[in-house]
Protein backbone atom coordinates (compact mmCIF):
# COMPACT_ATOMS: atom_id res chain seq x y z
CA UNK A 1 0.00 0.00 0.00
CA UNK A 2 1.21 3.60 -0.99
CA UNK A 3 0.69 6.85 0.34
CA UNK A 4 -0.02 7.97 -2.48
CA UNK A 5 -3.05 5.50 -2.74
CA UNK A 6 -4.20 6.05 0.48
CA UNK A 7 -4.00 10.32 0.02
CA UNK A 8 -6.78 9.95 -2.59
CA UNK A 9 -9.31 8.40 -0.59
CA UNK A 10 -11.32 10.06 1.95
CA UNK A 11 -12.00 9.99 5.65
CA UNK A 12 -14.45 7.28 5.51
CA UNK A 13 -12.78 4.95 3.72
CA UNK A 14 -9.76 5.37 5.20
CA UNK A 15 -11.12 4.18 8.87
CA UNK A 16 -12.48 1.72 7.25
CA UNK A 17 -9.13 0.95 5.95
CA UNK A 18 -7.78 1.18 9.20
CA UNK A 19 -10.21 -1.07 10.97
CA UNK A 20 -9.16 -3.78 8.96
CA UNK A 21 -5.89 -3.03 9.55
CA UNK A 22 -6.29 -3.83 13.13
CA UNK A 23 -8.76 -6.57 12.66
CA UNK A 24 -5.49 -8.58 9.92
CA UNK A 25 -3.04 -7.59 13.08
CA UNK A 26 -4.99 -8.89 15.95
CA UNK A 27 -5.54 -12.07 13.60
CA UNK A 28 -1.52 -12.34 12.83
CA UNK A 29 -0.74 -11.75 16.62
CA UNK A 30 -3.42 -14.59 17.41
CA UNK A 31 -1.80 -17.20 14.94
CA UNK A 32 1.64 -15.99 16.10
CA UNK A 33 0.85 -16.94 19.82
CA UNK A 34 -0.63 -20.17 18.44
CA UNK A 35 2.39 -20.67 16.14
CA UNK A 36 0.85 -21.05 12.82
CA UNK A 37 1.80 -17.94 11.38
CA UNK A 38 5.16 -18.90 8.77
CA UNK A 39 6.05 -15.70 7.44
CA UNK A 40 6.11 -13.07 10.37
CA UNK A 41 6.84 -10.32 8.36
CA UNK A 42 3.56 -9.79 7.50
CA UNK A 43 3.36 -8.58 11.03
CA UNK A 44 5.61 -5.60 10.32
CA UNK A 45 3.42 -4.77 6.47
CA UNK A 46 0.30 -4.71 8.65
CA UNK A 47 2.25 -2.55 10.96
CA UNK A 48 3.47 -0.15 9.05
CA UNK A 49 0.55 -0.05 6.64
CA UNK A 50 -1.68 0.98 10.11
CA UNK A 51 1.41 4.02 10.43
CA UNK A 52 0.24 5.04 6.70
CA UNK A 53 -3.24 5.22 7.03
CA UNK A 54 -2.73 6.90 10.84
CA UNK A 55 -0.24 9.66 9.21
CA UNK A 56 -2.59 9.91 6.17
CA UNK A 57 -5.63 10.65 8.74
CA UNK A 58 -4.02 12.84 10.80
CA UNK A 59 -2.79 15.44 7.84
CA UNK A 60 -6.08 14.86 6.57
CA UNK A 61 -7.29 16.26 9.96
CA UNK A 62 -4.52 19.35 10.01
CA UNK A 63 -6.40 20.98 6.84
Amino acid sequence: MKTSELQGKDQAALTKELNDLLKAQFGLRMQIATQQLNNTSQLKKVRRDIARVKTVLNQKDAK
